[in-house]
C-alpha cells in the first residue's frame, strides 16, 4: 500500500466531547498527525465509563491515534506556545462556543496572520454568527431543536412524549461533515494555496437527515396510516423488512405466499398501498407469526426482500461480515486493549484504520513544544 492519505498534514485539535474528536480521529485514521490540546483537567470524556485503570474506552475510541498536550489557554504563556506551533500546523479544529477562541487570542483571524494558508474548522451548535450563535449546545438539545426528535416520534403511533436521547446522532453527523469539509479544503489549498475558515452548524447537520420531512413541511401531504417501516412480529420476536420499491413489494408478496396482493386494489398502486399499509402488515403477520425470526429472514432473503432481525450491539460485533471487512481495530491505553470501529469506508490504495493507541493526558506536551523550537525554560513555564 502507498503512504497514508493525509501523511504530513499536522492538525491542532482543540475539540472536546464527541463531535470534534470524532472528526479529528478520522483525520488521524487517514494518517494526519493530530495534536489534541486539552485543559489541565482533560477532556470530560476521559471520565466517562467504561473505565479500566482510570482509562476510558469512550474517550479512547474518539481520540485514538492522537498526541495529547496539556495547555491552560487562559494563560498568556500557553497562548504564545500555540502561536509558536502554528507555522508547522495545517489544520486547526475547535468546538468551543463562538467567541471563546477570540478571547484566547486564537481565533481564525489571529491564526491566519501567522499561517495564511491555514484550514480552520469551527464546529458549534448553531453556527458562528446569528441570533442563536452564542447558545450552549450538546447533541440532545440539537436533536430537539432540529425537529429530529419530533419527526422520529411522528412514526411512533400513539406516542405523545419524545424519546429519551442516548445515541448522539447530532455529534457524529456534525463531526462527519467537518471531516469532509476539511479534506475538501485541503484539496482546495493544494490547487490554490489558499486556506479556509470552515463553519459547521450541528443544527443544520442534523437537519440534513430530515430529507422527506423538510419537503413535507413545505408541501403538506395527507396523513399516512401505519408507518411503512416498522417491526413485523414473528413467532419468537420481530424482523424489519424494508419494502421501499415495487420490486420489493412483489418479492414480499412472493415470500409470504400471497401473490394475490400484487393485484389487490388495496395494495396494487403505491398511494393505495400506503393508505392501507396497516391492512397489509396485519395480513403479513398472519403469515410471519407462524415462523421463527430466522425462518422469516430466510424466506425474505430467498425472494430478495431487504430485511434484518433486531440485534444488540454485542451480537452485531460478532457478525462475520464485520470480521471479513476488518471493521474493528485494537487500541491500547493505560487500561489495556479495547476494540474501536474503523471508518466505514475503505480506499483501494491507502490504509484507513484507527491508530492503535490512546494517549494519556498530557503525554506529548513537552515533546510537541520542543519540536516547535521552544526553549526549556518556556516549556517548563507552560508544561509544569
Amino acid at each position: 500500500m502507498t503512504a497514508d492519505l493525509l501523511q504530513g498534514i499536522r492538525v491542532l485539535d482543540f475539540t472536546t466531547t464527541i463531535a470534534g474528536p470524532y472528526c479529528t480521529r478520522m483525520l488521524a485514521d487517514l494518517g494526519a498527525t493530530v495534536i489534541k490540546v486539552e485543559a489541565p483537567e482533560g477532556d470530560m470524556m476521559r471520565s466517562r465509563p467504561p473505565l479500566r485503570n482510570g482509562a476510558s474506552t469512550s474517550f479512547g475510541q474518539l481520540n485514538a491515534g492522537k498526541m495529547s498536550m496539556v495547555l491552560d489557554l487562559k494563560q498568556p504563556a500557553a497562548q504564545a506556545a500555540v502561536k509558536a506551533l502554528l507555522p508547522g500546523i495545517d489544520v486547526v479544529v475547535e468546538n468551543y462556543r463562538p467567541g471563546v477562541m477570540r478571547r484566547f487570542g486564537l481565533d481564525h483571524d489571529a491564526m491566519k496572520a501567522i499561517r495564511p494558508d491555514l484550514v480552520y474548522c469551527a464546529i458549534s451548535g448553531f453556527g458562528q454568527s446569528g441570533p442563536s450563535a452564542g447558545l450552549a449546545a450538546y447533541a440532545p438539545a440539537i436533536h430537539a431543536a432540529s425537529g429530529f426528535d419530533l419527526a422520529n416520534m411522528s412514526y411512533q403511533p400513539g406516542r405523545e412524549r419524545p424519546d429519551n436521547c442516548g445515541v448522539y446522532v447530532a455529534d457524529v453527523i456534525s463531526g462527519t461533515y467537518a471531516f469532509g469539509a476539511i479534506v475538501a479544503a485541503l484539496l482546495h489549498r493544494t490547487r490554490t494555496g489558499e486556506g479556509q475558515m470552515i463553519d459547521v452548524s450541528m443544527l443544520e447537520a442534523t437537519m440534513s437527515l430530515l430529507l422527506s420531512e423538510l419537503q413535507a413541511a413545505q408541501f403538506p401531504t395527507p396523513p399516512a396510516g401505519r408507518p411503512m417501516f416498522g417491526p413485523v412480529r414473528t413467532r419468537d420476536g420481530f424482523i424489519m423488512p424494508a419494502v421501499a420499491s415495487e420490486r420489493t413489494f412483489v418479492n414480499l408478496a412472493r415470500a409470504a405466499g400471497r401473490d394475490d396482493w400484487v393485484e389487490d386494489p388495496r395494495f396494487k398502486l403505491y398511494p393505495d398501498r400506503r393508505a392501507n399499509w396497516g391492512d397489509l402488515i396485519d395480513e403479513l403477520e398472519a403469515w410471519s407469526t407462524t415462523l421463527t425470526t430466522e425462518e422469516c429472514q430466510a424466506a425474505f432473503e430467498r425472494t430478495g426482500v431487504p430485511c434484518s432481525p433486531y440485534r444488540t450491539v454485542r451480537e452485531l460485533m460478532a457478525d462475520p461480515q464485520l470480521r471479513h471487512r476488518g471493521a474493528f481495530a485494537d487500541v491500547t491505553d493505560a487500561g489495556g486493549t479495547f476494540k474501536a470501529l474503523n471508518p466505514p469506508f475503505r480506499l483501494s490504495g491507502v490504509p484507513v484504520q484507527v491508530r492503535g493507541f490512546a494517549a494519556a493526558l498530557g503525554e506529548h506536551t513537552k515533546a510537541v513544544l520542543r519540536e516547535a523550537g521552544l526553549d526549556e525554560a518556556t516549556i517548563a513555564a507552560v508544561a509544569d
